[in-house]
């Protein structure tokens, strides 16, 4: 089997890195300065970490690519440059594929529907899920220590669905996923609900 080191294979991520930059380039992480390329960085390497796979690792660069860039028209584009089994993980740790943000269906509704659709997701599907919501709930603990409950105002469900939906979306990635990733995401969701309660 090719490793990480073969060289088609450090190509195809690199076109990936450089893919994910430029779809992303000039967004920002909700009520920061910071670019939101440092999430998908940061997902990347908690991916790989675990055990990623080569279009494991290329699906956490895009999973936000096709929600937050361009919907249907962006999916189909990953699928023709990166395959099937990227496109289905793109499409799996996607709540919405509108093209424009304000046709998104609400808040609520999203992110109860993507709970639903955890219950039967695929494990690459459950592994960038899984990743992605680990490094936002640590983002969000760190923001929490450092700024206090304003954090909140930054999140469409604010203190009380954003909890919400953390506790619920780690609890299902756990009864789905079993391995040491989703323990390690419902600690991180355990602290953040104690910080937030105490705070």
């Amino acid at each position: 089997m090719p490793t990480w080191a073969t060289l088609s294979l450090v190509t195809r991520f690199e076109s990936a890195l450089l893919y994910a930059s430029q779809v992303h380039q000039g967004q920002r992480r909700k009520g920061t300065e910071i670019p939101y390329i440092a999430h998908i960085l940061g997902v990347t390497a908690i991916a790989l970490e675990y055990g990623a796979s080569e279009d494991e690792a290329i699906g956490a660069l895009l999973h936000d690519a096709a929600e937050d860039g361009g919907g249907e028209a962006r999916l189909a584009e990953i699928r023709a440059r990166f395959g099937d089994a990227v496109g289905d993980i793109v499409l799996g740790c996607s709540d919405s594929l509108v093209e424009h943000p304000e046709d998104k269906l609400p808040w609520r509704e999203r992110k109860e529907a993507y709970l639903a659709h955890i219950e039967h997701a695929s494990e690459s599907v459950c592994l960038v899920s899984a990743v992605d919501k680990l490094h936002n709930a640590r983002a969000i603990t760190r923001d929490l220590r450092m700024h206090g409950d304003e954090v909140w105002e930054r999140f469409q469900g604010k203190r009380d669905g954003t909890l919400w939906y953390y506790d619920a979306v780690a609890e299902a990635l756990a009864r789905r996923y079993r391995v040491p990733l989703t323990r390690d995401l419902l600690r991180e969701v355990e602290e953040l609900r104690h910080l937030a309660d105490n705070h």
